[in-house]
């Protein structure tokens, strides 16, 4: 997936995002299998176990078993058919959630040549809202930020000032 290039302002954010609301003692979940990132979190002192690649849109066995403190999920919802599902069998009290936002511009991502690697939701920042409340989650903090690309036309502009990444810290409804 990140063969050709590194989402370093991506990971930034992210990493600023989880050690402002996660510190290094609390155990982590995180959705999907071990990648870039969940190392990342590790070089930073967190404690982490991935997912093991399971289809989370039918096994939800990794969050119903886990007895991690914080679940994790970095660009995932997007993937799944009905993320529902999983939000609702998390038992964690702590989630950090982060998704590309939905581009007017810009049509749903679809990988050609990798199956779980395509977009079946690209949500607006109020649906992953609705989505997380109706769930049982309350939001305690978000963050949004742009995309800038390095090429010239009009999309590209565009992705100069609308953001593209959303991530929220979120609590569990007492």
């Amino acid at each position: 997936m990140y063969e050709k290039t590194y989402p370093n302002k991506r990971f930034q954010n992210t990493l600023s995002f989880l050690k402002k609301h996660i510190n290094t003692n609390e155990t982590i979940l995180d959705l999907g299998v071990e990648n870039p990132f969940s190392k990342i979190m590790k070089t930073q002192g967190y404690v982490v176990e991935n997912t093991k690649g399971e289809d989370l849109d039918i096994d939800f066995s990794s969050v119903q078993n886990s007895k991690s403190q914080v679940v994790t999920a970095f660009e995932i919802f997007e993937h799944l058919l009905a993320p529902f599902n999983i939000l609702s069998e998390i038992k964690s009290d702590k989630l950090v959630a982060s998704i590309p936002l939905r581009l007017w511009f810009s049509p749903a991502y679809k990988s050609k040549t990798d199956p779980w690697d395509r977009h079946y939701h690209e949500f607006e920042d109020w649906q992953f809202d609705w989505l997380l409340d109706k769930t049982g989650w309350v939001i305690k903090d978000s963050l949004k930020w742009t995309n800038p690309v390095k090429k010239i036309g009009i999309r590209p502009i565009l992705r100069s000032f609308t953001p593209r990444y959303y991530i929220v810290y979120a609590e569990r409804k007492k």
